[in-house]
């Protein structure tokens, strides 16, 4: 195995603070795993805390306010999906250039990544300001929620482009080891915004524009310990402006892996907008019921996520060193944790629906729709972790088209025919067995490949 280069040679070849970072090098590769893994477990599961809290805030001001917030999900999580992308592709990028000793190059896509946030952001934000309004009644909204729904969103995407940076900056600094600043970071981001939250909803009385107002200021806050990360040098990865060129080779790297992610990301906001969309038939009850469940599914995809982000620096750096058998262990590793966590949530959520469900509304219609929601939309969820294993894997070893499969099977080509066809057979039942059916259906698939993956190492393996 190469060594790995932890300095950049030119004006500053300080070496990163062994406190500061995990040699990707040492140790077992579990514990190795779990070292890495654990803060951004912590950091993501807290920011789904901070959605919990959030939703359990808003849902005190009544189902139009939290079925408004809902509404505005999509065009979060469509955001995001850019975020999700060229973080991912960064991330991809920076870990298998560490692995195979050349940092000098991992600092150059990352910098390529940074500075293309900005003119994205902008053009965005910019974008979809102008046509929120019919945004918001493409994904269902009512004219009784439709300027809470407004309020709300409007205050996020004044402060996409910083969110956007925030996203990015997660993923480089956890690729390149340093997970721990990134779970602290989004510890003080949680502490602020629930701080707050009750301030600026009830005791301003900005009711959901609060809610936007403390999620936005608490980001911002996050993006800046981030710039101050880079700007002192902290990490292995340095930004330089000079860094930044558009050199076909390296967007094609980082765009290979981060596109799939964010079409990913494109299909889970199209997902809800075809979800709230069918509910919205049924009433605003009904899509407070699906906003609260959906949550819920998102709260149990955060520590999935966050294992895999930690793991994902160990399988690309093993994978650009070449070292099959470390990639080998790690993924079995990854599958046999993920998957013991996704079915114990499933089933905590299957058992205790109810209980979960009053944490979110008062109104009692509200809860028996929303308790049968979260049961259906629970069910398969165990097979959650294996997809995400799996796509986690694909990304690591570069392989982008497969990635691609897998990722758009759960929220693309496979849910969407069953929520367009199954509610007009069934009714709201319909709406719930799209979900469910699927959920397996990705999960049957993400298994197939999973097999036939770990066979490929086994063939590896052998004829090293």
């Amino acid at each position: 195995m190469r060594p790995l280069e932890l300095h950049i040679k030119g004006k500053d070849e300080r070496m990163a603070s062994p406190a500061d970072h995990i040699s990707l090098l040492d140790g077992k590769v579990s514990r190795l795993i779990m070292r890495l893994s654990i803060p951004s477990i912590i950091g993501l599961s807290i920011n789904g805390i901070q959605q919990a809290v959030n939703a359990i805030f808003v849902g005190t001001l009544g189902p139009q306010a939290i079925a408004a917030v809902s509404i505005a999900l999509p065009l979060v999580v469509l955001l995001s999906a850019v975020g999700q992308g060229i973080g991912a592709g960064t991330a991809s990028f920076v870990s298998r250039n560490l692995g195979a000793g050349n940092s000098l190059e991992a600092s150059r896509g990352a910098s390529l990544a940074l500075g293309l946030v900005v003119p994205i952001g902008t053009t965005l934000t910019v974008t979809i300001l102008f046509g929120l309004r019919d945004a918001l009644t493409l994904l269902g909204a009512s004219p009784t929620i439709m300027p809470a729904a407004l309020e709300y969103a409007s205050t996020l995407l004044v402060g996409y482009t910083l969110i956007l940076l925030n996203m990015v900056s997660g993923f480089i600094v956890r690729a390149e080891g340093n997970t721990r600043f990134s779970m602290w970071t989004m510890i003080t981001a949680f502490t602020l915004n629930a701080l707050l939250d009750p301030l600026l909803i009830f005791t301003l009385d900005l009711g959901v524009c609060g809610a936007a107002l403390a999620t936005l200021l608490s980001q911002i806050v996050a993006t800046s310990m981030y710039i101050v990360y880079f700007a002192k040098q902290r990490g292995i990865v340095r930004f330089r402006a000079s860094y930044i060129t558009l050199r076909g080779d390296r967007l094609k790297q980082i765009a290979a892996v981060g596109a799939p992610a964010t079409i990913t990301g494109i299909l889970t906001a199209a997902s809800f907008m075809f979800l709230y969309r069918a509910a919205a038939a049924f009433g605003d009850n009904s899509i407070a019921a699906v906003g609260i469940a959906a949550r819920l599914q998102t709260i149990g995809t955060f520590p999935i996520v966050g294992f895999c982000i930690g793991s994902q620096a160990v399988l690309g750096f093993s994978w650009g060193a070449q070292d099959f058998a470390r990639v080998q262990k790690a993924a079995t590793f990854m599958l046999s944790t993920v998957c013991a966590f996704s079915v114990s949530f499933s089933a905590v959520v299957v058992i205790f629906a109810r209980p979960i469900v009053s944490l979110f509304s008062d109104s009692e219609d509200v809860t028996e729709i929303a308790v049968s929601t979260c049961i259906m939309f629970h069910l398969f969820f165990g097979l959650f972790g294996v997809q995400y294993v799996v796509i986690t894997m694909l990304q690591s070893f570069g392989r982008a088209r497969l990635s691609a499969v897998v990722s758009f099977a759960r929220q693309g080509y496979l849910f969407v025919p069953a929520i367009l066809l199954f509610p007009r057979i069934w009714g709201f039942t319909g709406l719930l067995i799209s979900q469910a059916a699927a959920e397996l259906l990705a999960g049957l698939l993400a298994i197939f490949v999973a097999v036939k993956q770990f066979n490929n190492l086994k063939g590896m393996l052998l004829h090293r």
